[in-house]
C-alpha cells in the first residue's frame, strides 16, 4: 500500500518527481502524470493496462496554458469559453509544445481541457505542468467517482489525492474541431444539445466504427465484472439498475434516479455499478434510459459496458 498525499503540495511533489498520482475532477478521478515526462506518461499506460493507441486527455490550469500546447481557431476559442468544465477539445498540436508524444498516441492532435474542480486546478498550478490524466481505473473497467474506488481498483498501489465524490459522475464530452465543423467523439457530462444551444452551431456525432482519435472511443469500455443486459427487467439471480419512480425488486438493486433526473442518474451511474458489482452478481439488468440530454452520455457508457469483451 502506498501513502496517499494529504495536501496538494504533496501530490505535486509526486508528479514533479515523475510518479503517478490520482486526483479528483468534476467528472471522474484521473490518473495523473506530468504530460511532458515520457517515462511518467508511459507509467499511466502500464498501470492501467491501457492500449498504447488510445490517446490521453491533457488537463490545463487555464486557456493560456492550453494555448501553448495546441492551436485554437476562432471556433475553438468560442468552445473554450465554456471552460472550466467537462468539455475536452481535440485540436492540432502546436509544434514544439513539450508534450510527450506518448500522450497523443502518435496523432497530430491533442485532447485538452480545463477541469472544473478546485483541487485539480490547484494541483496543475502547483506543478506548473500540463497533466495527462485518463480515468484512474484499470483499462476497460468502471471509472472511479471516489478515492475509495481508485484504491480498490488498483489494490492500493496508486497514491490518490482525496477530493470527495465527483459531482458529474461521467467523463467529459469530447469535441473535435475540424475547420467550421464540430464532431462529438465521445458523449459526456456536457450535453451535446446544450453546446449547440450556447454556440448556435450544430455538433455532428462520430460514426461508431470511427478510428480511435480520442479517449473513450473503444467499443468495449467502462465495464463492470458482471455482464450487462440493457433495456431489461431483471430475471432471477440478476441485479437491477433501475431508473425512474415506482421501481421495486427483491434482489440487489439501485435506482439511478427515482425522480427520473438525468443529471442525478449520470452522477450515480459508475458509483452504483461499482456497488452492484461488489455484490458478486453475474448479470446486471438495466432499465431503459431516455436518450436526450445527458441520457446520450449515460446510454453511451452502458452500451460500451455491455459490448462483447475481447
Amino acid at each position: 500500500m502506498v501513502t496517499d498525499p494529504q495536501s496538494v503540495a504533496e501530490a505535486a511533489e509526486l508528479l514533479l518527481a515523475g510518479r503517478l498520482c490520482a486526483f479528483p475532477t468534476e467528472t471522474v478521478y484521473g490518473l495523473g502524470a506530468d504530460a511532458t515526462n515520457s517515462d511518467a506518461v508511459l507509467a499511466i499506460y502500464e498501470t492501467k493496462g491501457r492500449p498504447r493507441f488510445n490517446p490521453l486527455i491533457v488537463h490545463c490550469a487555464d486557456l493560456a496554458m492550453a494555448e501553448t500546447l495546441v492551436e485554437f481557431s476562432p471556433l475553438a476559442l468560442r468552445l473554450a469559453e465554456l471552460w472550466p468544465g467537462p468539455l475536452t477539445l481535440v485540436l492540432k498540436a502546436r509544434p514544439g509544445n513539450g508534450l510527450s508524444d506518448i500522450v497523443t498516441a502518435g496523432l497530430d492532435t491533442v485532447a485538452i481541457r480545463v477541469p472544473d474542480h478546485p483541487l485539480a486546478l490547484e494541483l496543475i498550478r502547483a506543478t506548473d505542468r500540463p497533466l495527462a490524466a485518463p480515468s484512474a481505473n484499470p483499462s476497460g473497467r468502471l471509472s472511479p467517482t471516489s478515492a475509495y474506488q481508485v484504491r480498490l481498483g488498483f489494490g492500493g498501489r496508486v497514491p490518490v489525492l482525496d477530493g470527495g465524490p465527483c459531482k458529474a459522475g461521467v467523463e467529459s464530452t469530447i469535441i473535435a474541431v475540424d475547420g467550421d465543423r464540430l464532431v462529438q467523439l465521445r458523449a459526456g457530462a456536457f450535453a451535446r444539445d446544450d453546446i449547440e444551444m450556447v454556440l448556435g452551431v450544430s455538433v455532428e456525432t462520430a460514426a461508431k466504427d470511427a478510428a480511435v482519435s480520442a479517449p473513450g472511443m473503444l467499443l468495449s469500455h467502462y465495464a463492470p465484472r458482471a455482464g450487462m443486459r440493457l433495456n431489461a427487467h431483471p430475471q432471477r439471480g440478476e441485479a437491477w439498475l433501475a431508473f425512474g419512480p415506482g421501481e421495486e425488486f427483491a434482489g440487489p438493486m439501485r435506482n439511478l434516479s427515482p425522480s427520473g433526473d438525468l443529471k442525478e442518474a449520470a452522477r450515480n451511474l459508475f458509483a452504483m455499478l461499482h456497488e452492484l458489482d461488489a455484490e458478486g452478481v453475474e448479470t446486471i439488468a438495466v432499465s431503459p434510459i431516455p436518450k436526450d440530454g445527458l441520457g446520450e452520455a449515460i446510454n453511451d457508457r452502458l452500451e460500451r459496458a455491455a459490448a462483447p469483451r475481447g
